[in-house]
């Protein structure tokens, strides 16, 4: 049996022109809104830091931009979580870790609450 080159799939090949990763601009706004999205309590600290926590109080997620102990270690984003079975865990991003980047971290943890 023969299969006509014609019903093969084309080879897809990555366009790297066309490729725009994204970079940090290192603005919280994108993890910010997807949190008061989702319901989360969301509270701004006169030192610029953000703190949230999820509507159930088992995740929390830190904008660290003036906290001492986060720029010593290079981290603005922590993101805690207790499940209800299991071990807590966290999650810290550095500074050039772009914003959209955590908020689909976050999203995705999220999806699977």
């Amino acid at each position: 049996m023969s299969t006509s080159t014609t019903l093969l799939p084309a080879t897809a090949r990555p366009v790297t022109e066309a490729c725009g990763w994204l970079s940090s601009d290192h603005c919280a706004t994108p993890v910010l809104d997807l949190l008061k999205t989702l319901g989360w309590s969301v509270v701004d600290t006169p030192e610029a830091n953000v703190h949230a926590t999820s509507p159930d109080g088992r995740a929390y997620v830190g904008w660290l931009p003036e906290d001492p102990d986060a720029w010593q270690r290079r981290v603005v984003w922590r993101v805690r979580v207790q499940p209800t079975e299991g071990g807590p865990w966290e999650q810290e991003f550095g500074f050039d870790t772009p914003a959209e980047a955590v908020a689909g971290f976050i999203a995705a943890l999220v999806a699977h609450h």
